[in-house]
């Protein structure tokens, strides 16, 4: 894929290097040329001093044949207009922009641009740590029917296998984070003590489940 990146900041920067190491093309875009001594030496992509919203940057960014855009300078409003131009004017179906507001993040994201809110997102890790009961959404999709959200399991469920958790719940375990890595059960893997359940369920079903992952499951007699 060729991607076109917005701000060569730290997030920017790690993005670039990460992409180009799995075979991707990178240009990134920064108003601040500057900017572009957070590459690491060896970089081969291009970098392209400007405004990234700006059209004529945009395009010799290598927009026109992109397969992805990045935004993630400092500013929500530069972030967003430039994903806007990205997906509108140049046709680029995957964007992403990061969005310090989490109210705007999260009308955006209804709008069908991918947001990532970067300070809503660290205070919610912050909090399931300090207070892990019940259900915190993670991503929705933009018509709002379907959350990917992590849940409270009862110590009970530790050593029953996933699929009971899918049988009892009526939702999928998308993936288990375990010692701060994820993993992707089989219907025979077993909840271990410390792990993180993320889960793919109907919005309307989330008080359901996590009524019933937060309780031990029923014992068969």
């Amino acid at each position: 894929m060729h991607v076109v990146i917005m701000g060569c900041g730290r997030v920017g920067s790690t993005v670039a290097h990460i992409l180009e190491s799995h075979d991707h093309t990178v240009a990134i875009v920064d108003q601040n040329p500057e900017a572009f001594r957070r590459l690491q030496p060896g970089f081969e992509g291009s970098t392209v001093a400007g405004v990234g919203f700006d059209r004529d940057v945009l395009i010799e960014a290598g927009i026109e044949r992109a397969d992805a855009f990045v935004a993630v300078s400092s500013g929500d409003n530069s972030n967003i207009l430039a994903a806007r131009v990205a997906r509108e004017t140049f046709g680029v179906d995957n964007v992403v922009a990061r969005i310090y507001d989490p109210g705007r993040a999260e009308v955006y994201q209804r709008l069908g641009i991918p947001t990532v809110a970067t300070v809503r997102w660290t205070a919610d890790q912050i909090l399931r740590r300090l207070f892990p009961e019940g259900a915190e959404t993670e991503w929705v999709d933009p018509t709002g029917t379907v959350q990917l959200a992590e849940f409270h399991v009862s110590n009970g469920w530790i050593g029953q296998t996933v699929d009971k958790l899918e049988d009892a719940s009526g939702a999928r375990i998308a993936f288990l984070t375990r010692y701060g890595e994820g993993v992707l059960p089989t219907s025979s893997t077993v909840v271990q003590d410390g792990d993180l359940v993320h889960v793919l369920v109907n919005t309307d079903r989330i008080p359901y489940v996590a009524q019933v992952l937060a309780k031990d499951p029923e014992v068969e007699i």
